[in-house]
């Protein structure tokens, strides 16, 4: 007997789930002949040399799992050598998969369309007759025209104003510059205020014929057997409890609905941090054994981590796509009900020619002042936007990327992303799929629809302003990138313009900022030089220099009521339906006030911050795409001054500039360089837990999911709580190396099931002599997911941490540090 053998079995005696088993453990004398005889016992066959861990496996699971199996037996199966093996995901049925190369040169293509015709003999090609053109196009087409007449006239009109404010009426090239940047500018304030506008008529109106509804089909129409759909959520480093409370709430809800068996659930991670992948693990585990979902939810990490999450999902299509004929993607923090899933079927099934159907989720479920105020701001203004956004597109609409149906043979065929020629920060992967693949979707003749309508799809928002700024900075880099396929070929004029709204949403910050420098710029011409008079030889006649302080308040005027009307009109039409789940309406009214003072406060902090996004990645600079914050966390001090220190720098000294050359100038800038001044205490305070709280008692920035929740966020927040007590105590990488059982669940989910060779065996012994003997603490964590991944080599590294006298004596002390269990719940 050794001590190591003895203390090896006591620990296995602790993990099972019985005292009878516990009892007959102990006295089996199994530590008597040594470890190798110990294992050789437990699973009763004889043992490899070299990995003889590997045969208890099966035997160390069945003890910790005796009252109640770990899976069933068509899930906890074996492999080719006879080793336990947990299958996670089901059989595949592959389907070759390619992306067609970018043709972003029109001058190129037509080249080589005439190269073609010539090769051919100048042959005419037969056309096929066209099919009729859908009158929602022809609609569509119309409605864009009328949006261009009134975008480009009233900007024309607004021009004209502000070149009437200029001194020199615009003749001066300081001037034309401002001018030409207004322009732009207005351009892009007047299309958002006019689809606001035409989303309150759609909202007050109700219904728009030639536009998918919600309402369009009966919520309990059945559901046709063949028509199968994938719920695939992509992962990549999240909080753990977070997704699968959101999934098992949506689960249920399902449950609930009845329709259950036409859904199967897919979580794709491409986690690269050792124990969030052993929690991932486990959390997948708990949750089908609770519901006993073996047979409909599924898990998979890869291995091979390529084009992020739009790769994920191309590698779910090329291997499990074709059993199904739709899939909803859904984010790390969506929630969606059952009747929302289900109605999302019935209309795919309704509408043959629809590609992508995307609902519009609601945010919810934060409790920082910063978010809330978010929350309220989507919840209320959104829905303008998102119906008038649809008013104008119809079937030529965005999708988000996620909380949307997708009809999967026309999305495997034609959306799968190849990489962006050339070299450089914008060439390669695509980061924004999204906006991508339903250009590409709209070029195979197929439709992508928003139903704004639609009930039942919810997200999180960022907890602060720095996380929220964090994530703008992935998506003005993958917008960027985008643009790159403005003149993609096929692309339609719709989605090529939503590849510059989408470019504009960032470079429009570079372009006010620049604006604000010039126009500081001619303060400064025109106060610290003298004016020119006779600005060109020859002139009989001066050039006097006007300022017409009426019309830029006229203009400012103008301006502002374009900003704020849209929010004025979302809260008339709540009032006109009913306030009281919004805190009634003077309590709306006065959050509106609160969040567009807010609103100002953060647009000069964010134009700062997005021309810096901008110009770094036109300069090249890589990087990092981080998963966002899950938790409702405050802003430290220390961070603010870091990341908002040298805005407040730059207003300071703005102000101070402004104030030397002409004081009553900076009263037209002070909401500017005001704003950039406290910039450090809003983003702290705006970021607090305890003032959202006491906005949310106030009732103040109230939305109708805090006043009565829906049922399936009740089971989120209910779940969640549970889910992080269970996630607290599932193994880390050391425990799953060291512990009986923990070793014994790892080595059955490890998926790299190789082949026998002299070779391997070399490598395998020479990896495991390395790690045994080093500190665990510092172990990189690629070492550690290669150790995840392999079974052998697990399971190995258990066997020579307990027996190895080489081994680090930090393994088995972190590996064992009390008689906890690491059972999986259920």
């Amino acid at each position: 007997m050794t001590p190591a053998t003895s203390d090896y079995l006591e620990r296995l005696a602790q993990e099972t789930d019985t005292r009878r088993a516990r009892r007959e453990l102990l006295g089996s004398h199994l530590d008597e002949q040594g470890m190798e005889a110990l294992h050789a016992s437990l699973g009763a066959r004889e043992v490899a040399k070299e990995d003889p861990a590997a045969a208890s496996v099966s035997a160390r699971l069945t003890l910790a799992y005796s009252a109640r199996p770990l899976a069933p037996p068509s899930v906890m199966t074996t492999d080719v050598h006879g080793i336990t093996q947990l299958c996670t995901m089901p059989p595949m049925k592959r389907t070759p998969l390619a992306p067609e190369p970018w043709a972003t040169n029109p001058f190129v293509r037509y080249a080589q369309r005439a190269r073609r015709w010539i090769d051919r003999g100048f042959r005419r090609r037969q056309k096929a007759e066209a099919s009729p053109t859908p009158r929602w196009q022809k609609v569509g087409m119309l409605r864009r025209k009328v949006l261009l007449i009134l975008v480009v006239g009233q900007s024309l009109v607004a021009a004209n104003y502000m070149r009437s404010v200029l001194p020199y009426q615009g003749k001066q090239a300081l001037e034309v510059a401002i001018l030409a940047l207004f322009v732009l500018l207005f351009c892009w304030v007047s299309a958002g205020f006019w689809t606001a506008l035409m989303g309150f008529f759609q909202l007050l109106r109700g219904r728009d014929r030639y536009a998918i509804d919600a309402r369009d089909v009966e919520a309990d129409a059945p559901i046709d057997e063949t028509a199968r759909t994938a719920l695939v959520v992509p992962i990549c480093n999240e909080d753990v409890a977070r997704v699968f409370a959101g999934v098992r709430a949506t689960l249920e809800s399902l449950r609930d609905s009845g329709q259950e068996r036409h859904f199967d659930l897919f979580i794709l991670s491409d986690t690269f941090d050792p124990d969030l992948a052993i929690a991932e693990t486990h959390a997948w585990l708990s949750l089908c054994r609770e519901l006993g979902a073996f047979e409909r939810v599924f898990y998979r990490r890869r291995q091979r981590r390529v084009k992020r999450k739009s790769g994920n999902i191309d590698d779910f299509c090329r291997r499990w796509g074709a059993n199904y004929r739709y899939m909803v993607v859904l984010d790390a923090d969506s929630v969606m009900s059952g009747a929302c899933l289900t109605r999302l079927v019935r209309l795919m099934e309704a509408h043959p020619t629809a590609g992508i159907i995307q609902s519009a989720p609601r945010a919810s479920g934060r409790l920082n002042l910063y978010a809330r105020m978010q929350q309220f701001a989507t919840r209320v203004y959104g829905p303008l936007f998102t119906a008038g956004l649809h008013f104008w597109q119809l079937g030529e609409s965005h999708y988000w990327g996620h909380n949307a149906i997708i009809r999967l043979a026309p999305f495997m065929r034609h959306c799968m992303l190849a990489p962006l020629p050339g070299k450089g920060s914008l060439s390669g992967e695509i980061l924004s799929h999204d906006f991508v693949e339903a250009a590409l979707m709209r070029r195979a003749e197929w439709g992508v629809w928003i139903a704004y309508n639609l009930d039942g799809s919810y997200e999180e928002m960022p907890p602060n302003l720095l996380d929220e700024l964090n994530r703008d900075r992935r998506w003005c880099h993958g917008n960027l990138m985008n643009f790159r396929l403005f003149l993609a070929k096929g692309i339609h004029p719709v989605h090529r313009a939503v590849f510059l709204t989408g470019v504009m949403s960032y470079i429009s910050a570079p372009l006010w900022c620049l604006f604000l420098m010039l126009s500081t710029a001619l303060l400064a011409v025109h106060t610290l030089s003298t004016p020119q008079y006779f600005p060109e030889p020859g002139m009989m006649f001066p050039v006097w220099p006007q300022w017409n302080p009426t019309m830029a308040v006229g203009l400012f005027s103008a301006t502002a009521t374009l900003l704020f009307l849209p929010k004025v009109l979302s809260v008339i039409l709540i009032i006109a339906q009913g306030s009281k789940e919004f805190g009634g309406s003077l309590r709306l009214f006065a959050s509106m006030v609160l969040e567009s003072l807010f609103s100002m406060l953060m647009a000069p902090v964010r134009m700062l911050f997005h021309t810096r996004f901008v110009l770094t990645a036109l300069l090249g600079r890589a990087i990092q795409w981080r998963s966002p914050s899950r938790d409702n966390s405050d802003t430290p001090w220390v961070d603010a001054v870091r990341h908002h220190g040298v805005q407040t720098l730059i207003g300071a000294v703005w102000a101070v500039g402004v104030y030397y050359m002409e004081p009553t100038f900076l009263w037209w800038l002070a909401p500017i360089v005001g704003a950039l001044m406290l910039s450090i205490p809003v983003s702290v305070f705006s970021s607090r837990v305890s003032l959202g709280r006491w906005c949310q008692h106030a009732r103040l920035f109230r939305i109708p999911e805090e006043t009565h929740p829906p049922r399936v966020l009740r089971r989120m927040a209910r779940h969640l709580k549970r889910m992080r007590a269970q996630q607290a105590m599932a193994p880390n990488f050391v425990q799953v190396v060291v512990d009986p059982v923990a070793n014994a669940l790892g080595c059955a989910l490890a998926t790299s099931r190789h082949g026998v060779s002299s070779l391997l065996k070399r490598r395998r012994e020479e990896r495991v002599r390395a790690v045994v003997a080093e500190n665990p603490n510092k172990v990189k964590t690629m070492t550690q997911l290669n150790f995840l991944d392999d079974p052998v080599l697990l399971s190995m590294l258990h066997y020579h941490v307990w027996t190895s006298p080489d081994a680090h004596p930090d393994w088995r002390e972190i590996g064992v540090p009390t008689p906890v269990s690491w059972r999986v719940p259920g």
